[in-house]
């Protein structure tokens, strides 16, 4: 049997949460199966009852999917309650190429890419600049506050 993998990340708004991760990962929302208009359409016919789907939920995509089909297919899930403390897992965006490229090139591609994001909605937290060590990263939150790290 076959695994696949779906990331799940809990959230009040899953459109703005859909741009912003789209806009970080180079995903696309995905869209709704064959024959439906919209997900909502399609839970209906699954059987899913109106009562069971938050005010909304289904009318715009609420996952993103990897064009390339390598990546796994991330699903915002709308749930009443705020987020509560620090995340337990975490994305890591590795834009900087890797330790064989040299650390100015990874730094101006980190910052790049960090000041799209800002400019997408997310906020830098901490920037670790250890020259000595090769290390340059950016820890980022994004629109609800979701730890993530840029290097």
């Amino acid at each position: 049997m076959e695994t696949t993998l779906q990331l799940t990340v809990d959230c009040a708004d899953p459109q703005r949460m859909v741009a912003f991760w789209s806009e970080a990962l180079g995903y696309v929302p995905e869209p709704p199966p064959r024959g439906h208009a919209t997900w909502r359409a399609y839970w209906t016919a699954q059987g899913v009852l109106e009562e069971e789907l938050p005010e909304g939920a289904g009318d715009c995509p609420e996952s993103i999917v990897d064009p390339a089909g390598r990546g796994p297919r991330v699903w915002f899930q709308q749930v009443p309650e705020a987020k509560a403390g620090k995340n337990r897992i975490h994305f890591d965006l590795g834009v900087g190429g890797g330790r064989d490229v040299p650390l100015e090139t990874r730094m101006r591609r980190v910052d790049a890419a960090v000041e799209r994001l800002v400019g997408a909605g997310a906020a830098v937290v901490q920037v670790v600049d250890e020259p000595g060590g090769g290390r340059y990263a950016v820890g980022m939150r994004d629109p609800e506050g979701n730890e993530f790290d840029v290097f």
